[in-house]
């Protein structure tokens, strides 16, 4: 079972895919509300997947990406994010992430996704 550590400043979206993913059979390890939360997280829960919001307060996703990435550079990180603009997919890419989800999305698929990580 994986152990994973969602990462979004929205408390509902997070809940949202706590719910969907525990459902299908990932365990949470933790929850993080910016990026800079999250690095310590990734540090203190070694988490084997991390879901990654972009657009956050404090430290956004791409810098988030790149500290976890510096920390374990075979780090699995999702980016689950509403921002679908293609440099923003190719700079999530470059800095490390494995996936790219973007909300809103459908169970299904992001169970798939994470899945194959």
């Amino acid at each position: 079972m994986k152990r994973i550590l969602i990462v979004d400043d929205a408390a509902f979206m997070r809940l949202a895919l706590k719910s969907m993913l525990e459902k299908n059979g990932f365990e949470i390890a933790g929850e993080a509300e910016n990026g800079l939360v999250a690095i310590q997280k990734y540090r203190e829960l070694k988490p084997d997947l991390v879901t990654m919001d972009i657009t956050m307060p404090e430290m956004d996703g791409i810098e988030a990406i790149k500290n976890i990435m510096e920390i374990n550079p075979e780090a699995k990180i999702a980016v689950v994010s509403a921002v679908g603009q293609e440099a923003m997919v190719r700079r999530a890419i470059i800095a490390g992430a494995s996936a790219f989800i973007v909300k809103p999305f459908k169970e299904d698929y992001v169970v798939e996704s994470l899945g194959k990580l």
